[in-house]
């Protein structure tokens, strides 16, 4: 089971559920017992982290144009589908705490993306370190790296996946 940003909530959830062999947070919202994903982003130092690489990468990090956050490395036309695709979230579900008690008791992994805007690297390194227990491995690309190099992620998912 893959999570990816906000989406990792969600995957635990699933992972929790459903036969899953692996859990694998993509620069994903490790969730806490109780937490509502509207408090994750303060319980975490969220806006700390990306200030932090925003004063070292004169302040792409961060940045309000999602060409520059989530799709400074992938194609303008495949940037422009997939913000086209975009759904709205729930507001309930962003409201509401994390329901489980613990994460699910499976092989769980981090997946850093080495040039996100929106999650920096330390930042997830750090979350996976104390959240998960866990080294974040790396991959090249940006907050959606799967539609930049997914090759790569790809191959990363599967080592993952055989952990």
């Amino acid at each position: 089971m893959v999570g990816h940003s906000y989406g990792g909530s969600t995957a635990a959830l699933v992972a929790a559920r459903a036969p899953a062999a692996a859990l694998v947070f993509v620069a994903g919202m490790v969730p806490a017992p109780g937490e509502r994903p509207a408090d994750w982003w303060s319980a975490t130092g969220h806006a700390v982290a990306v200030a932090a690489r925003a004063l070292a990468d004169g302040g792409l990090t961060g940045s309000d144009d999602p060409f520059v956050t989530y799709y400074h490395d992938v194609p303008r036309a495949l940037a422009e589908e997939a913000l086209g695709r975009a759904r709205g979230e729930s507001p309930a579900a962003y409201g509401a705490p994390w329901p489980l008690a613990a994460l699910p008791a499976v092989p769980t992994s981090s997946v850093l993306c080495a040039e996100d805007r929106s999650f920096p690297a330390a930042f997830v390194r750090r979350l996976a370190a104390e959240r998960l227990g866990v080294l974040a491995e790396a991959t090249p690309g940006g907050h959606c790296a799967m539609l930049s190099r997914p090759r790569e992620l790809a191959g990363l998912l599967h080592r993952c996946a055989g952990a």
